[in-house]
């Protein structure tokens, strides 16, 4: 009787899996109901992830320059503070030559910008009222400047409005503040002992487990450093890339803003597929207010760095690291994007891949635990030999 009930309800492999799921929807319902005792955990966790995600990538990216200068024979901690050094000197020089140029521009883009989105939407206006669609666009009656002249009092009577709350929320936009700045401080200190102590960092690690988990840990912890390292590296060095070729482009187009653009492009493009969108968004509406042949000049300069950059830069310094299909990381963005914002875009690719270096790692030691594919395998490729061989 008792078997029959366990092949009724699917065999012991589905019992089983009922059960775990069972237990699982249990204590997440606990745990929903004892939230209050994780607030603090909550609280560390968001103050201290920021400093800690920054320092990881600064890690990775000047991990290569410490490791050259210890092949030179320089000390770790004269090598770290050369590099420190140089940052320094590297910022300075970007806060007093670069910076107040970008400044420039950015509040002159911001004032003239009103202007060119109302230039957009007459010509828009124009075209549609002149072109193939003119029937169906005037059936709409749609009167542009109408709306541009309602739009602007609506953002008046906005920015009115926020004004008005501004004080109520100032001291919780001051703490916020506050909270940055320092996690920005603590990153240089977070940052010294990672680049002076990164690498005993597994060896500790490999202390605390079982000794027959270390292999199986030391491999996880290789790849999954493999895999960070390489898409730190290259994802930097792809946007330096791009912000340089479209700075130069747009320079040689003679198009306004193109410093600016040029950086925009570059921060942006560390986003993939989306970031170029967001990038390329300001130049064309600049570009159509301009002229028409801006617009081409701009179309040829943007296909041109995109060709670039997917044929050449792309797989030379990226290559195949990832391995994760694109349709994937438009997934992961959007998924990102909508439970953490602006971090959870940036950050959801590198926590895409080392959750795939785990569980491609926990499927291999089950695989092995229970042995059924390998056994699967050696069934469908090994036959027993011919009475006449």
């Amino acid at each position: 009787m008792k078997d029959r009930i366990i092949r009724f309800l699917g065999g012991k492999t589905t019992l089983f899996i009922l059960i775990v799921l069972l237990l699982a929807g249990v204590n997440i319902m606990i745990f929903d109901k004892i939230s209050f005792i994780f607030y603090p955990f909550r609280v560390l966790f968001s103050v201290v992830v920021l400093p800690i995600v920054l320092s990881a990538i600064l890690f990775y990216l000047l991990r290569p320059l410490l490791q050259l200068l210890e092949k030179a024979r320089i000390p770790k901690t004269w090598g770290i503070a050369i590099i420190f050094l140089t940052a320094i000197g590297l910022i300075t020089l970007l806060v007093f030559l670069v910076l107040p140029f970008l400044k420039l521009q950015f509040w002159k883009l911001v004032d003239e910008f009103p202007t060119y989105f109302n230039e957009l939407v007459l010509t828009l206006d124009s075209f549609l009222s002149h072109s193939i669609f003119a029937p169906y666009y005037n059936q709409l009656d749609i009167n542009a400047a109408e709306l541009l002249d309602s739009g602007l009092e609506n953002i008046g009577q906005t920015i009115a409005d926020t004004l008005g709350g501004i004080a109520s929320g100032l001291t919780v936009f001051i703490s916020k503040l506050t909270g940055i700045i320092l996690s920005i401080v603590t990153v240089p200190i977070i940052l010294f002992y990672m680049l002076k102590d990164g690498d005993k960092l597994p060896g500790y690690v490999m202390k605390l487990l079982p000794p027959r988990m270390r292999d199986d840990a030391e491999s996880i912890m290789g790849d999954a450093d493999k895999q960070i390292s390489a898409y730190i590296q290259g994802q930097i060095l792809v946007a330096v890339c791009i912000g340089t070729m479209v700075t130069i482009g747009f320079l040689i187009i003679d198009m306004k803003y193109a410093l600016l653009l040029g950086v925009l492009a570059m921060f942006t493009s560390v986003v993939p597929y989306l970031g170029p969108v967001i990038a390329i968004t300001p130049a064309i509406i600049i570009a159509i207010v301009t002229s028409p042949f801006m617009l081409v000049k701009l179309a040829i300069v943007w296909t041109i760095v995109q060709v670039i950059e997917g044929k050449f830069i792309s797989p030379q310094i990226m290559g195949k690291t990832l391995h994760i299909h694109p349709i994937t990381i438009i997934f992961v963005l959007l998924t990102g994007g909508s439970l953490f914002g602006i971090p959870g875009v940036i950050v959801g690719i590198p926590g895409y891949a080392l959750l795939k270096v785990l569980t491609t790692h926990l499927f291999k030691l089950l695989k092995l635990r229970y042995n059924k594919y390998e056994v699967d395998v050696r069934m469908h490729f090994e036959r027993p030999p011919a009475k006449d061989e």
